[in-house]
């Protein structure tokens, strides 16, 4: 059976982030498409259906954090280009740790939960393309953990049902009346719609702070880098954008940015590129995630 290449695998389930490649030069696209890869087979694995996926995920966590070989093609390509860009093994290991803990029924009941959750399953992503793309300064560390953040609260929202589906809400119970529970949400419970809006509402809100404070941070990257990321971030950006158009109604299905739309965000971006100016980082945002990689609190 054909196993599909890093950029195939990118292209098929990661059509934003295939875009905003295009820009990026043909050795940095080739690197990120095969952190997107491993980056997808963790994910597959802590959501398929195979009943030992705790041990599986502690197998390639191990085999991260030893730096030995493991037998699956894709960890095998991550630990080898790991390797070649000199990668930290510490995010990778709180970023399995993050799939672990979706392994239990999820109901998060804090914000603080909620960003370090982000922070663990894409703030550290953030902090290993950082190093991907070649940048010098530590200081894009902390920059690239909100643009992780920043995304993967855009997908909390975009995807409230699909987690219900599966035993999660990320939602956390402080922004919810403590009797929505998450089969409330599966079953798009009519007393729950207006609530789930609204925290889908609030959890857009805080995206856009780290939205703001990443795209201030790309100043930081090589030119060409700091291109494609901008693209990425204003493209994923509007997924967050649109579900608002649509009064956050979330039980309506997946919102999806179109070509056009891409094409246009992409020409938007060349704005950005032109007018960014850096600024210090903002610790704030950081203020519940001491200790976590990237993050200088």
């Amino acid at each position: 059976m054909k196993i599909d290449s890093p950029i195939e695998v990118m292209h098929k389930y990661g059509k934003s982030f295939y875009w905003a490649s295009f820009f990026l030069g043909r050795e940095h696209t080739s690197n990120a498409a095969i952190l997107y890869q491993f980056c997808r087979f963790l994910d597959d694995v802590a959501d398929g259906s195979e009943t030992n996926r705790v041990g599986l995920l502690k197998a390639v966590s191990e085999s991260v954090r030893l730096k030995q070989d493991h037998p699956e093609p894709c960890v095998k390509n991550f630990l080898a280009m790991s390797k070649k860009n000199n990668l930290s093994s510490q995010p990778a290991v709180e970023l399995i740790a993050g799939m672990l803990s979706d392994q239990e029924i999820v109901e998060l009941t804090s914000e603080r939960e909620l960003l370090r959750y982000c922070h663990a399953v894409a703030g550290t992503v953030g902090v290993m393309m950082c190093k991907i793309l070649g940048c010098k300064t530590q200081t894009a560390n902390q920059f690239a953990v909100d643009l992780g953040i920043a995304m993967q609260l855009t997908n909390i929202a975009r995807d409230v049902l699909e987690d219900a589906n599966m035993g999660r809400r990320y939602l956390p119970s402080e922004w919810l009346s403590d009797s929505i529970k998450t089969n409330d949400i599966l079953n798009i419970t009519p007393s729950c719609k207006e609530p789930v809006s609204l925290a889908i509402q609030r959890l857009l809100n805080l995206s856009q702070k780290y939205y703001q404070s990443a795209l201030k941070g790309t100043k930081l990257l090589p030119i060409r880098s700091r291109f494609a990321i901008i693209v990425a971030l204003r493209i994923y950006e509007a997924i967050g954008t649109k579900l608002a158009k649509n009064n956050f109604n979330w039980w309506m299905g997946r919102t999806i940015v179109s070509k056009w739309s891409k094409f246009i965000l992409t020409l938007r971006s060349l704005i950005d590129l032109a007018t960014i100016r850096t600024v210090s980082h903002d610790k704030n945002l950081h203020i519940h995630l001491k200790g976590l990689s990237g993050v200088d609190y």
